[in-house]
């Protein structure tokens, strides 16, 4: 059993994580800003700002991984200031030797082997790609980072987020760099099947200090 700490866990991402990992008998502390509309059995809340870095610190304490569900969008939306909370959350994970998990977007990723990136395609929507940038910032500032910090980085498919959510099936795919699609050009994976390759991914770390991706 692991100790699991989500950064978002009452989100979209975040609160379906929380719910696989507490089903799978891991203990789970989902962190937020404000308190849990629907919170799932099991799991712990705590409410509180995670840019605050005594607060960050001080749930690092006892975990042995800390999972980033946060969203540069809203009063976080400002590229410095949320590279900056995930650089602080990358230093303090190596120093509390807590492996470091981030939920990107699907934007960065490659549409064919050599690119460009999906954001960067024509039909890509302008008014949605500032976020995906800001994430790709985020993977890049990771690689770079030093060999101390156990981190891997989950880019879903481009097809997934609460607006479509799906159905629990069970199954998925994993890629690298390269966005994933089905026969028919689709690129989707449902919320429970996300947080189910991610409880994969903590109990048999498969990517280290790199980034993945998973469809159906």
């Amino acid at each position: 059993m692991a100790r699991i700490v989500i950064l978002g866990g009452t989100g979209y991402a975040g609160g379906h994580l929380a719910a696989e990992a507490v089903g799978r008998g891991h203990a789970v502390l989902a962190v937020s800003r404000t308190a849990a509309k629907e919170p799932v059995d099991g799991v712990e809340y705590r409410a509180g700002d995670a840019r605050e870095e005594s607060f960050l610190a001080d749930l690092l304490d006892d975990a042995d991984v800390v999972v980033s569900a946060l969203a540069p969008r809203g009063d976080m939306a400002d590229e410095g200031a949320f590279r900056d909370l995930q650089a602080a959350l990358a230093h303090l994970a190596a120093e509390k030797h807590v492996r470091l998990g981030v939920i990107g977007g699907a934007g960065s990723l490659l549409v064919a082997e050599g690119g460009p990136k999906l954001v960067d395609t024509p039909d890509f929507p302008k008014e949605f790609a500032e976020e995906p940038r800001v994430a790709d910032a985020v993977l890049q500032d990771l690689r770079k980072a030093d060999e101390s910090v156990d981190w891997f980085f989950l880019s879903p498919a481009a097809g997934f987020g609460g607006f479509a959510p799906g159905e629990a099936t069970g199954t998925y795919r994993v890629g690298g760099d390269v966005l994933l699609t089905d026969s028919e050009g689709t690129s989707f994976i449902s919320g429970a099947d996300l947080a189910l390759a991610l409880v994969d991914e903590i109990e048999k770390p498969a990517h280290r200090r790199e980034r993945f991706t998973v469809a159906y």
